[in-house]
């Protein structure tokens, strides 16, 4: 007689034994005890472990009550759990009674299959204890519990115990050891545990790295902020710039140091309320805003709020709210309620992470530093996000700027599988995606891979998340550029296949992957640059095709980059490029009043090059014809940061989506695809500037709805043609949200049926989840060879 068999002596009615696997983000974020409590509240017996394909648990009690055990388990998991699936398991061997329900110990498989825990802001009842003065963790800078606090940045392995994490250098003292063993506590089993006995220290050095005596830090911080000191303050994921936002003053001092003219500053403010005073804040953007995430969200500034340095000549500012225990601190007096909380690189560099990087690199910029001895295994960025409502769509619209801290490296789920691949992103705002079955798993942010700095971060990235999963592949996944370091990187993968995808392709399968979606879609993928079949530079592009192919289908007319990358730095050498395609040899007596602000020998080299194509690269690029406009319009001849100038024309619309009269622009057939003609749309522009009530913003509109009409127009040519009525719309283009929201509510007017990014961004940092899909759809045996596709229809 088994066991657990109803007619067993000492056995309850109708009492049955039964294993469940239970995965996604369930360690170390107090699932144990959860399922412990719970398993109690139902009256069941068993036992529940981690291993590295998550959570294992065994149940034994009547059939109601594990139905209701599996209905509080998925419906109430803890704060930080995210399940994505649970499975019954055959029993291996008949169970024994059992006489209680018990945690056990963690077991070591060879691959794992949890989900990593991304990092999390400071619980409610951390935040309780940090204000207590009758508690022992009173101000102090590193309160959590398994409700809350670092993970992703602190795990060196999996599975995810202390020993695996950077806490391992901080036994516990007595009493945080008793809330770590016991089950009741909620600090049961919480791997950063720690308290001012036995945890981590804050210390405080002035700019060359010597240290500051002081009773209490964080105070000698907010006085000197007060006084406009700038300080490097080492966060969760890396260190932040800080100044006190209320000071114009150290705002301009901390632009000089830090060599950022115009870039806006994000800021951070003790809670929504506090928010309110700077920006408006509609109900679903304050839920983003105290989201577990903590991101940086956009929010439309209100009149006269703050001084417009932190962000020039821009409608929104990037507010965040705190997102770790110092951060409360630093913001505990009234008299400091807002600061700037800028990352902490030097320009082009990978944020700082570790205390000696930052010293050396940081010392020209801050005045002080505010260290701690709590190592961060991975750097993690910001995250930035955008809420838009508008009318017309079904919900609020969140897209992602930058996807990174709080939201890394969670998986997309996947409709198909696509097996073990790795995919190295594109050159810039590039990612690491990996792929496991049917789940991609995106790196945090990592950035531009202009040095060694960062692309030794894009490297280490890619290894780490790896050997986290426990993923073995012989295929990565790259950009087609050959100059792209990682491109260059794939190649010299000793005996990895290299599948090299089409720069916008990937763009087009990552939207589509996100969304769903497994069949041929017409792609409006817009952006700065990425690197064309035909070896010339592509950047207003209209495919047509699903995960394993495409067709060039429609293209933007070609223009040329005056000196080449030169031009990317300085529109008005789009302009003139611009120009003299619409012009030619008429260009000496047209009006043009950008051209007045260039001087004239400079000018004169310009249009020459422009003439002879001298120096000059091609290129269909949709982000260089925004340059080109914005210094037609005398916005922006000249950029400090990417899409300067587009930004700042959009930003004349101040965030509000009615549209104008579209300018002229032509559709033409050449070789079988669509060529959109700008030259039309370039003297309009310019007969418009003569009327004595054209204005900047109002021109801007005008532009903007023009590239919503030229979409519309060409995706329904390209509906009939290819008998195709979904769109998919990717690209760094598709940033600018008033181009976005029309584009949707248009193309969806004309009966086809839209889609856009709302889980990866849909710049650079997407691509990679694009990458993916295209080389899991190609097979083993194309994935060495330049992409069959062609760019004719």
């Amino acid at each position: 007689m088994e066991p657990n068999s109803p007619d067993s002596a000492d056995a309850r009615p109708a009492t049955v034994t039964r294993r469940f696997r239970v995965s996604g983000i369930v360690q170390g974020v107090g699932f144990r005890p959860f399922v412990h409590r719970l398993a109690r509240a139902v009256g069941a017996r068993g036992w529940v472990l981690n291993d590295s394909r998550g959570v294992l648990l065994e149940l034994q009690a009547g059939d109601e009550a594990i139905q209701a055990f599996l209905r509080a388990l998925v419906e109430s998991p803890p704060p930080l759990a995210r399940i994505t699936g649970v499975r019954e398991e055959a029993l291996a061997e008949p169970a024994p009674r059992y006489d209680d329900f018990q945690i056990r110990g963690s077991v070591d498989l060879r691959s794992t299959d949890t989900l990593i825990p991304p990092d999390s802001d400071v619980c409610a009842d951390c935040l309780r204890e940090l204000r207590d003065p009758s508690n022992r963790r009173h101000r102090y800078p590193f309160i959590n519990c398994t409700h809350c606090g670092p993970r992703y940045s602190i795990i060196c392995d999996m599975p995810y115990d202390r020993p695996q994490t950077t806490m391992k250098s901080f036994p516990m003292c007595p009493a945080c050891a008793g809330e770590y063993e016991d089950i009741e506590d909620r600090r049961y089993h919480a791997q950063p545990n720690a308290c001012p006995a036995c945890g981590p220290r804050l210390t405080l050095t002035d700019r060359l790295g010597a240290p500051i005596e002081a009773d209490d830090p964080v105070r000698f911080a907010i006085e000197r902020l007060r006084e406009g000191a700038l300080f490097a303050v080492k966060s969760l994921g890396g260190f932040h710039l800080v100044a006190d936002a209320r000071n114009e003053a150290a705002v301009r001092e901390l632009r000089r140091r830090k060599r950022r003219d115009a870039k806006p500053f994000a800021i951070m403010v003790a809670d929504a309320e506090a928010a309110r005073r700077h920006v408006s804040l509609s109900d679903p953007e304050r839920a983003l805003l105290e989201s577990r995430q903590r991101p940086i969200v956009l929010l439309r500034r209100r009149p006269g709020a703050l001084s417009e340095a932190i962000a020039p000549r821009n409608p929104s500012f990037g507010v965040m709210l705190p997102s770790t225990p110092l951060h409360y601190l630093l913001l505990e007096d009234p008299a400091l309620d807002v600061l700037v909380m800028t990352s902490g690189n030097l320009s082009g560099h990978p944020i700082a992470f570790d205390n000696d990087t930052a010293l050396s690199q940081l010392r020209d910029i801050a005045d002080y530093f505010v260290l701690h001895d709590r190592d961060i295994r991975t750097r993690v960025d910001d995250s930035v996000v955008r809420l838009t409502e508008a009318e017309g769509l079904d919900a609020p619209l969140v897209s992602f700027i930058r996807r990174s801290r709080g939201y890394a490296p969670y998986p997309i789920h996947l409709p198909q599988d696509v097996g073990a691949v790795v995919a190295l992103g594109g050159e810039l705002k590039t990612t690491v995606a990996v792929g496991k079955d049917n789940q991609v798993f995106i790196s945090q942010h990592i950035g531009d891979l202009k040095n060694d700095a960062t692309f030794g971060a894009h490297i280490d990235c890619s290894s780490h998340v790896q050997r986290l999963l426990s993923v073995q592949t012989d295929t990565v996944a790259c950009d087609m550029h050959p100059a792209f370091r990682s491109t260059r990187a794939a190649k010299r993968q000793a005996g990895a296949e290299v599948a090299t995808v089409q720069h916008h392709h990937a763009h087009m399968a990552a939207c589509m992957a996100e969304n769903g979606l497994n069949e041929r879609v017409i792609g409006v993928i817009f952006d700065g640059s990425g690197y064309g079949l035909d070896d010339s530079i592509w950047g207003g592009e209209f495919l047509v095709g699903d995960y394993r192919e495409f067709v060039r289908a429609g293209h933007l007319r070609p223009m040329y980059l005056l000196g080449g990358d030169k031009a990317v730095k300085e529109p008005i050498r789009v302009a003139i490029s611009l120009l003299v395609e619409t012009f030619g040899e008429e260009l000496g007596g047209i009006r043009v009043p950008a051209l007045m602000d260039v001087a004239e020998e400079r000018r004169d080299v310009f249009v020459k090059m422009a003439q002879r194509r001298l120096n000059a690269t091609a290129t269909t690029s949709m982000g260089r014809l925004f340059d080109g406009v914005s210094s037609l319009l005398r916005i922006c001849h000249e950029v400090e940061y990417e899409a300067q100038a587009a930004i700042e024309m959009e930003a004349l619309l101040d965030r509000d989506f009615r549209t104008a009269p579209p300018l002229q622009y032509g559709i033409d057939e050449r070789d079988g695809r669509l060529v959109v003609d700008y030259r039309p749309l370039v003297r309009d522009l310019l007969r418009a500037l003569d009327q004595p009530d054209a204005t900047p913003a109002h021109l801007s509109r005008r532009f903007h709805s023009t590239i919503v009409d030229v979409i519309a127009a060409v995706c329904l040519r390209l509906a009939e043609k290819f008998d195709v009525r979904r769109v998919v719309m990717s690209g760094g283009v598709f940033m600018n949200e008033f181009v976005l929201i029309n584009a949707l509510r248009r193309l969806e007017s004309e009966g086809l049926t839209p889609y856009c990014h709302r889980l990866v961004p849909p710049n650079d940092g997407g691509i990679s989840l694009g990458q993916i899909l295209v080389a899991a759809a190609r097979g083993p045996s194309a994935r060495g060879e330049r992409p069959t596709t062609t760019d004719r229809p």
